[in-house]
Parts: structure tokens; sequence; C-alpha cells
């Protein structure tokens, strides 16, 4: 057995937490219990370990309520399909995802409405949390929206297919793919309808904010990496950047968790970087960018505090010496 160091991470970055948090997290205990999303013993205290309120609570520190519990649902359904894909045996079945995600995109597409009477939990749950975004979103939006699931499911069916056919993925092909798996895209694209934040399309697509967005996602997902890698290690999962780069260099564990690190850290000298170049104009626009970039920083710091304070779903802080 050999041991590792976990590196140490910080953000030059405030965190925040919603007010509403303990109302969220009991509004996702129920609204999980009520679409049948766990039932087991076991499943219902690692649920209740995860805390996955609190993750949407730390992102997104300014949402009402009722927005607050929209992406807290969305957030904790994605974890839940998430562990489906990763653990389960049939998540690692490629034409069994296909046909799942098929399901899911033909709600979003034609705002099917499934019931737990109706349809299966997952399914259901989907049109639920879709029935409320579409409510409070615009059809550009939802649109979008749609777009950024598409993607993220699109990316499930590429690892499931990794899984059936034994491929590591190279660096390279796992970088370019991290952004979909992790879903952040569409948290990102929630920013509009949660945060009530609407910028102007020209702004959002200017080269310098889309890169923010860019370094933002890598940050959080392979911060996420780091944390899990030992966990995804022993389940035999080669999705994580520690991973790939340890199979791609032939290195150590160490070695390729110290990579990693490196890799992270850079995106956040660029994310901080950048941000002193907005092109601020002093016109009303200033200050919904300024607000925008702020909830990138809260999804960085928030994954961050999450992860190491709030949830048992890692099991491991940084600058820990594990055993690998």
């Amino acid at each position: 057995m050999t041991t590792i160091q976990m590196p140490a991470i910080s953000y030059p970055f405030p965190s925040g937490l919603n007010q509403h948090v303990q109302e969220a997290q009991e509004h996702i205990s129920s609204w999980v219990r009520s679409y049948g999303l766990i039932t087991s013993d076991l499943a219902w205290r690692r649920f209740e370990k995860a805390r996955f309120a609190w993750l949407a609570a730390r992102a997104f520190p300014d949402a009402a309520l009722h927005e607050l519990c929209i992406i807290a649902d969305f957030n904790t359904w994605l974890f839940i399909l998430d562990d489906q894909c990763d653990e389960a045996s049939m998540g690692r079945k490629a034409d069994y995802l296909r046909a799942m995600m098929a399901g899911f995109m033909d709600i979003l597409q034609h705002n099917r409405l499934i019931t737990p009477a109706t349809g299966a939990p997952l399914p259901a749950a989907l049109s639920s949390i879709w029935e409320r975004m579409r409510a409070i979103g615009s059809a550009a939006w939802r649109l979008r929206f749609i777009r950024s699931m598409s993607d993220y499911f699109t990316s499930c069916i590429w690892e499931a297919e990794n899984r059936e056919a034994g491929i590591v993925p190279s660096v390279a092909d796992y970088v370019h793919m991290r952004p979909f798996t992790g879903a952040l895209l569409a948290d990102i694209e929630a920013i509009e309808i949660i945060e009530k934040i609407y910028l102007p399309r020209d702004v959002v697509e200017q080269a310098l904010l889309q890169r923010m967005i860019q370094a933002c996602n890598n940050i959080v997902c392979w911060a996420n990496d780091l944390f899990s890698c030992t966990k995804e290690s022993r389940q035999g999962d080669v999705h994580n950047l520690v991973l790939v780069l340890q199979h791609d260099r032939q290195c150590s564990l160490q070695e390729a968790i110290n990579e990693a690190a490196r890799m992270h850290n850079e995106e956040v000298a660029i994310f901080v970087t950048l941000e002193k170049l907005l092109p601020l104009k002093g016109v009303e626009t200033d200050y919904e960018l300024l607000r925008y970039v702020s909830v990138l920083r809260s999804w960085i710091t928030g994954n961050y505090d999450w992860s190491i304070k709030d949830t048992g779903r890692y099991g491991i802080a940084l600058g820990d010496v594990v055993a690998a």
C-alpha cells in the first residue's frame, strides 16, 4: 500500500452561503423521496451525508428560495444520474444509456410531462425540474440549456463506450470532454434564471468571458478529480484527470496528482488575470457582468468548500496523507 499527499488548494475569492440553505436541504430530501429517486437505507445514509443543497447554496449565494430549490433539485438529479452512470452495472452499457438519454432529451425538447405514476423516477424528476425552469426562462434560454444538456448526455455515452471497450482516454481527449462530463455548462447557463442576471449575448459570447467560463469549468472539474481520484481509482473508473495523466505519462499516482494540481492552479491564475481585463465601459451592463463573474467565482470557491467542509461524498481533505 502506498500513501499520497493531497495538495493544498486556495482561491483568492470570497466564500458565500445562501441564507436559504437549510430550507433547500429539507426541500430536496422531500423531493427525492416523493420521486422515489432513492429507496435503500444505505443510499439514504449516503444522500444525507452528501448535503447536495449546500453546493447549490454556495454556488448561487444570492438566489431566492424558489430558484435555489430548482437548482438544488437539478444538481441533486445530476449527482444521482452520475452515480448510476459511473457505478451501476447498467450504467456501463452504452446502449442502455443511449436509450435513457434519448428519453431525457424528449422531455426537454418536447416538454414531456411525466409523473411518478406515469414514468420511472429519473425521467419524472427531470420533468418536474424542467417544468419549473421553463416557467422562469425565455425561449432563447431554453434552447441554450437544452443544447448544454445534449452535450452532457453525449459525454456520458462517450464515457460508457470507453468503459465497454476498456479505453483509457488520452489527456488531450479527456481535457476536451471534461467540461461536458461535469455538466457545469448547464449550471452556468442557469445563472440567468437562478440569479436573474440578464447579459446581452454579445457580452456573454466575447472571447475573454468565454475563456473565464472555460477556466471556471476546468477549475471546478479538475478540483473534483483531485478530490475523487483515490475513490475512482479503487472503483476502476479511469475518467479522472489524475488517472489519465498517470496512464498517459506512466508515472506514479503522486506525480499525476501533482501535475493535475499544477494544471488546476494555472487555470486559477488565468481566471484571475482575465478578471482584471474585463471590458468595463461605465454603463449599466457592467454591473450585470460583475454579478455574472461573481457567480463564476462562487462556483469555484463553493465547489471547494462543499467538497472539503460540507459533504461526506469524497471523504478526504486536501493536505491529507491517504492510502492509495
